[in-house]
């Protein structure tokens, strides 16, 4: 449970962060300029704890391609689903990355199971269920960007969990490096995609960039993913599950008290029930579980 610590930890930073972003940035501030901005702040956090020389060209490189994905690429997809979608539905559409962390993780290991696909229908399923009276061409593009952003935050999460599960190096003193890739990813978006008529106009948008660039993500995906070499692939997996109600909580209790409870409860129960069945007849193996470090 010790080991759960920095994922438990990071769960209640990131519950607020959905509806920040879905309330006052979300159609008010350039989707790029938010990303860039807020990666730019958390690659700031860490720059005084880089070490230039002393961090192999090899693992400086894997952890600027694992920021690049799982920040940088997810970042894109994830600010723009909430144009299509409320701050509820993005969450519990979120619910999907257990099974992609799952199968990735198969994958590597070169052990394939069919029946995470099946799951993952059903888990949508439970998604269409919400919005089965009014799905449009918006809905759909909300869920595919959704869908998206849950493959690379699972990509990453696996992938620096193997990278750095058996490493000797304080994670803080390469960490740097995850988030100089994410920012290159950025960069080139906003300077490409960017509107530089929807900066910022007030300060509670920029005292919200600011939470988010610090402490969500500086402080935040820097405890997820140590926290994630310290757990095994199962309880990784279970765990970003653990964000979904925390964040709807805080939406609909803070924000958005005339959510509609019934068809969210609907949804929500037949995604939970996709990922009960998901636990069902599962028995533990090394392809499954990676050793605590």
């Amino acid at each position: 449970m010790v080991f759960m610590g920095y994922l438990f930890a990071v769960t209640l930073l990131w519950a607020f962060s959905f509806s920040l972003i879905g309330v006052y940035l979300a159609g008010q501030v350039d989707a790029w300029f938010s990303v860039l901005i807020r990666i730019a702040l958390a690659t700031l956090v860490f720059l005084p704890f880089l070490k230039f020389k002393t961090t192999p060209k090899p693992l400086a490189l894997k952890l600027m391609l694992i920021g690049a994905i799982q920040l940088g690429v997810m970042y894109s997809f994830y600010y723009h689903s909430f144009l299509y979608l409320s701050v509820p539905e993005v969450l519990l559409f979120t619910v999907i990355t257990p099974i992609y962390i799952t199968l990735l993780n198969d994958a590597l290991e070169k052990h394939f199971n069919p029946r995470f696909f099946v799951i993952a229908i059903i888990a949508v399923c439970g998604a269409l269920a919400i919005r089965y009276e009014s799905i449009n061409s918006d809905f759909l593009i909300g869920l595919l960007l959704v869908q998206g952003a849950n493959m690379c935050f699972a990509t990453g999460q696996v992938t620096y969990k193997r990278l750095m599960i058996n490493t000797q190096l304080d994670h803080k003193n390469v960490f740097g490096w995850f988030f100089i890739g994410a920012l290159m990813v950025a960069t080139v978006c906003y300077v490409l995609f960017g509107n530089t008529e929807k900066l910022p106009s007030t300060p509670t948008q920029w005292g919200v960039l600011i939470y988010l660039g610090i402490v969500a993500s500086g402080l935040g995906y820097f405890g997820w993913n140590k926290g994630a070499t310290l757990v095994n692939v199962g309880a990784l997996a279970a765990m970003n599950n653990v964000l979904i109600p925390a964040g709807i909580v805080v939406n609909v209790l803070i924000w958005n008290t005339e959510a509609d409870i019934l068809r969210l409860s609907i949804g929500a129960g037949i995604i939970l029930a996709a990922l009960l069945l998901n636990q069902i007849n599962t028995i533990p193996s090394k392809e499954k579980t990676l050793p605590v470090g």
